[in-house]
């Protein structure tokens, strides 16, 4: 289960920030971001090196159990915190958490013949993505902030979908859900990212909880996408 996002929406309203406190947390917030990736590689390596793909593919229905209850729990110390130094650790040990859980999904398509390419691909995509919209969030005088109540709702809706799909395991269906996350969380991207440039999010921990939030979904579901329809099983 990838597709999860951590607060409810927010009033669109922004307060006047000053541009230097603009970019001081947006700087923060990249640097943090680039911090995180860290714990997630090392999470990543502990949950392969450990097995511990196998052991959520055996019990699909408790692993999905312990990562809800895991991450909604770390997701909400790290708000509680996210005004002293204790949220930047709690942060990093939340992104350690996402990447062990995302060990089962790196560990089957590492079973593919392809998979390291397939890996470096979806890395590609997500940062393609990024790139695109940090640059919209800066250069735009168009609005995208409105949409949020709209996306988190896009999203409950997805996360539905998805825990239904785990009973009715319809192939065709996982896939388009993955799509629509794709899309889903890219244009939350946007709205994040445009928040923090405009002044409408002023605390750079929850500014980068949501940021990494996006782009680890769409890597995720982007991953899943190439391993199924560019993996070779030779």
């Amino acid at each position: 289960m990838s597709d999860l996002r951590h607060t409810l929406p927010q009033d669109g309203a922004f307060t006047a920030t000053p541009i230097v406190a603009r970019n001081r947390v947006l700087r923060n917030t990249y640097w943090l971001l680039a911090l995180s990736m860290i714990p997630t590689v090392l999470g990543a390596a502990v949950g392969l090196h450990f097995g511990a793909g196998q052991a959520m593919a055996a019990n699909p229905g408790t692993s999905t159990l312990l990562f809800l209850v895991g991450a909604i729990g770390l997701m909400f110390l790290v708000e509680r915190n996210k005004n002293n130094s204790l949220g930047v650790a709690l942060l990093l040990g939340f992104t350690f958490f996402m990447g062990l859980m995302l060990s089962r999904l790196l560990g089957m398509v590492m079973g593919l013949s392809n998979g390291s390419q397939l890996i470096m691909l979806a890395f590609g995509g997500t940062a393609a993505v990024f790139g695109t919209m940090a640059t919209i969030a800066t250069t735009t005088k168009r609005d995208f902030t409105h949409l949020q109540k709209f996306l988190f709702i896009g999203v409950v809706l997805l996360l539905v979908a998805m825990l239904a799909n785990m009973f009715l395991q319809i192939p065709a269906l996982m896939l388009t859900l993955s799509v629509l996350a794709i899309g889903i969380f890219s244009a939350f991207l946007l709205v994040d990212l445009q928040r923090v440039v405009q002044g409408g999010e002023t605390n750079y921990i929850t500014a980068t909880l949501a940021v990494y939030l996006d782009l680890y979904n769409i890597f995720a579901n982007l991953l899943m996408l190439l391993g199924i329809f560019g993996g070779n099983r030779d």
